[in-house]
């Protein structure tokens, strides 16, 4: 369905995928696992379609969610040890495809054990002015005025990631 709206000439598509299992899981990590293979071909095949309509080169592809985990279990009520990971918002993944990014690289890293980003740390703001950027908009002359101030997504920072574009 995403690939025929984008064959349609719509802007934006979003795409939520769960099947009623809640990625947001604090009991049992491997759940994700789950998720994961069952989202794994349907988006290889968006991909795939996208690259063989010519497509892909204009299409940004993000894919992402709110938090990443933290390496360790999560102690859940009255201290019972669960199989769950609290959320880790130092270090997280996203990853963009298509629309003039670079393919095939990784651009960020976090320590030994998985608890924060220890290289190449990309702010929310700076993901947000990178996708405005590939969208052909300046996040810096994205403004709306509110109570007397002027205010973007960005706030007053964020910094487009050029390391990442073709």
């Amino acid at each position: 369905m995403a690939l025929r709206l984008v064959e349609r000439g719509v802007r934006v598509v979003q795409i939520y995928f769960g099947n009623g299992q809640p990625w947001d899981n604090h009991e049992d990590i491997e759940i994700h696992r789950k998720l994961a293979e069952q989202a794994d071909r349907p988006i290889a095949a968006l991909l795939k379609d996208l690259k063989s309509r010519g497509l892909f080169n204009e299409t940004l592809v993000i894919c992402g969610s709110e938090f990443g985990r933290t390496p360790v279990v999560e102690t859940g009520r009255g201290s019972r040890i669960q199989n769950g990971r609290d959320h880790d918002p130092f270090g997280f993944t996203v990853w963009l495809a298509g629309g003039g990014v670079k393919g095939g690289m990784t651009y960020g890293a976090t320590d030994d054990f998985g608890f924060k980003t220890a290289e190449n740390l990309v702010h929310v703001h700076d993901l947000h002015a990178t996708i405005l950027h590939l969208l052909g908009l300046d996040h810096e002359k994205l403004t709306y005025r509110y109570s007397g101030r002027d205010f973007r997504l960005t706030d007053v920072s964020g910094r487009v990631i050029k390391e990442i574009l073709v």
